[in-house]
């Protein structure tokens, strides 16, 4: 099937009007000079990449580390409609049995391939190699030093879905397990109070991924300059960005796009299992009690938790907040897929790729999400 008339995201990250087809689940020829009579003519809509996001715990009432099935096929299928084709689910600093549990209904999923449910893609394992300076929201009473052979074993029994780890560089070992991990998957720095020397260590060792970025790290000082600029000198780090509006300002978010540039930004939404539930919901965030109030999820002690978006409504608040589309576009979707290590398979719209897209007007309202040429949602 081929559709005509789309404002097109292409690979190069601008938008062109032109057609693009799709074949047996996925992209056929993109841009093509001869387009058939009874091509679907899409009159100037907005296409672009089904959005993929690496930090996600959960939505729905759901969280990918309480271990249930059922809920993270729950989870998967709020993905879909809201128009995330592809996601990493994150865990949370707790047990390592508990984490096995979690990390086995990833690999079934993968394997079962439901249908209704988005891609998923890997997972991203935020914690337990924390420091107690820097949890946030995660719990204390699991943190642990980086533990390699744990994580190895972690890693291979759900066959290697782990594609982020992540660690505190200023650990005990955390340079040698940076080393090691970073030749399974991408290592993330995450919730820590390092300095710009072990910051720096870690990249230099193989880091190449910044969990939340000015989230649970200490801030720039012009003469302890800390973990930020270590990442953002270095070419290689790409950096995450909570885009609701709330964890980081408007303008700290435009500040981000500047400092590391467009094709290093990974806007993700950190959702919680309060994501698509009611204003003034409790509910359980890695065995502590959080509360969603005003849009805003907070723990008991008013520690600012997970977020209550999805990453499409990110994705447009991104937009809102300055950044150019096309910026914001590409760090939705092809940026996240190379943290993942998938942008031959998702992310783009490029021949031979899954055939996961948004159909969209141009202020992204409107939404018709399709997975593997299927139309999945209108709305």
């Amino acid at each position: 099937m081929f559709y005509k008339n789309a404002r097109i995201f292409c690979p190069d990250f601008q938008f062109r009007m032109g057609a693009f087809e799709v074949k047996d689940g996925k992209f056929g020829a993109v841009l093509p000079q001869e387009v058939p009579a009874d091509a679907v003519d899409l009159e100037g809509a907005t296409v672009i990449p089904g959005l993929v996001d690496v930090h996600s715990h959960g939505n729905s009432g759901a969280d990918f580390s309480d271990g249930d099935y059922e809920g993270l096929k729950k989870m998967a299928a709020y993905y879909l409609q809201c128009g995330i084709t592809s996601f990493a689910p994150a865990s949370m600093t707790l047990p390592y049995e508990v984490l096995s549990k979690a990390f086995g209904n990833a690999r079934r999923l993968v394997d079962e391939q439901p249908a209704g449910c988005a891609r998923l893609m890997g997972i991203q394992m935020e914690g337990p190699y924390f420091s107690e300076k820097q949890k946030g929201a995660q719990n204390a009473a699991y943190l642990k030093n980086p533990d390699f052979d744990g994580f190895k074993k972690l890693y291979d029994d759900c066959g290697g879905l782990v594609r982020i780890v992540d660690v505190a560089p200023e650990l005990p070992g955390a340079a040698e397990f940076v080393e090691k991990a970073s030749k399974l998957c991408t290592v993330s720095v995450a919730h820590t109070a390092s300095d710009y020397e072990h910051a720096k260590e870690a990249f230099s060792k193989g880091a190449t991924h910044l969990t939340h970025l000015f989230n649970a790290m200490p801030g720039i000082h012009h003469r302890n300059p800390g973990v930020i600029p270590a990442a953002a000198e270095n070419p290689k780090v790409r950096a995450e960005l909570i885009c609701d509006g709330l964890h980081v300002h408007p303008a700290c978010m435009r500040l981000a796009f500047a400092m590391f540039g467009a094709e290093r930004m990974i806007l993700v939404s950190d959702s919680g299992r309060c994501a698509g539930m009611p204003d003034g919901s409790s509910f359980d965030i890695g065995g502590q009690t959080a509360t969603l109030t005003d849009g805003i999820a907070r723990l008991e002690s008013g520690t600012i938790a997970c977020s209550a978006i999805n990453l499409y409504q990110g994705l447009v608040n991104t937009i809102l907040f300055g950044i150019p589309e096309a910026d914001a576009v590409r760090a939705a979707t092809y940026n996240p897929a190379c943290a993942l290590g998938v942008q031959d398979k998702v992310g783009s719209i490029v021949s031979g790729h899954y055939a996961d897209f948004i159909v969209c007007r141009s202020d992204y309202s409107g939404k018709r999400v399709f997975l593997g040429g299927k139309e999945i949602t209108n709305n």
